[in-house]
């Protein structure tokens, strides 16, 4: 299968991958894998951004709402099921597109997931009590302690990265960033990696634009429709936590749009340091001809 391509397009929240990846599949006459972890659930769609209606038609996709919040789903077990979706692609196309501003998704599928060992669940447990009873911070100051190196690398405002780094570090004795980039699964496709880039100035507009649109399209009711789910993993995330915090009272709305803002902003700031990592990355600016793009890729090909 190493004459197939997996074109995976990447980049910051709001920069325009859907629209690429939807104009490269109709291209190369072929189908979309999501790797946006955010819109697996069914219950998310406005909040996150996730393709219309009239996008879906457009390009067959996988991926999209077929999860719901209450479902336990991870990246260990996207990445299985990501590739036996791959592996049944390939034998109908030579080109699958992929598309998402995850990471960790997108680094599952295209390299694989680093092997951890297996820790004992109350380990977890305990985690999850302490981030209730003392706070993030005090789940930060114990990472700090155990694993310096992870504790400045991942996402440390995420609760759930932090408490995956803490019970593996404290199941195994050994620090969470000794087990990372080690031998991996090869896979059985090549990949072609693009990324979307703007100046940052430019970013932050189409995000803070992105916002208000969600805001208008009735963010507001999905989020309160949701409210008795807001313990589930899921929905601790941008565009959702912050609303839930206004109907709890303890934000009015317009602080609570204006830190879904700044923090979506903060996520974009993280993704493009995340995706600049792949030296082996194309990018292009957001709004470049759809021909440059099919040119490099097809040229690659050849």
């Amino acid at each position: 299968m190493m004459n197939k391509y997996l074109i995976s397009i990447v980049g910051p929240t709001a920069i325009g991958k859907t629209a690429l990846s939807i104009k490269l599949a109709q291209y190369f006459n072929t189908e979309i894998i999501s790797a946006d972890s955010r819109q697996f659930f069914k219950e998310m769609q406005i909040g996150t951004a996730a393709p219309t209606p009239t996008e879906l038609a457009a390009a067959n996709h996988h991926f999209i709402h077929h999860k719901s919040i209450k479902d336990n789903y991870n990246v260990g077990a996207f990445e299985k099921d990501a590739i036996e979706t791959l592996d049944s692609l390939f034998k109908k196309h030579n080109v699958v597109i992929m598309v998402g501003g995850s990471g960790l998704y997108v680094d599952a599928v295209t390299k694989g997931l680093d092997n951890f060992p297996k820790v004992d669940a109350s380990i977890r447990d305990s985690l999850n009590k302490q981030l209730e009873t003392k706070g993030l911070i005090h789940l930060q100051e114990q990472l700090k302690e155990l694993d310096i190196d992870s504790y400045n690398s991942i996402a440390i405002d995420n609760p759930h990265r932090i408490i995956r780094a803490l019970e593996i570090c404290i199941g195994s004795g050994k620090p969470y960033s000794s087990f990372l980039n080690k031998e991996k699964s090869k896979r059985k496709f090549n990949t072609i990696s693009i990324g979307l880039t703007a100046d940052r100035a430019l970013i932050y507009n189409r995000i803070n634009r992105r916002v208000d649109i969600m805001m208008e399209e009735g963010l507001l009711n999905e989020v309160t429709q949701l409210k008795e789910y807001h313990h589930l993993n899921a929905l601790n995330t941008v565009g959702y936590k912050e609303i839930f915090n206004y109907l709890d009272g303890k934000w009015t709305l317009d602080f609570a749009i204006s830190e879904i803002k700044k923090n979506s902003r903060r996520f974009a700031k993280r993704q493009l340091t995340w995706f600049k990592k792949n030296k082996d990355t194309h990018w292009f600016e957001y709004d470049i001809n759809i021909e440059s793009i099919t040119s490099t890729i097809t040229s690659i090909i050849k």
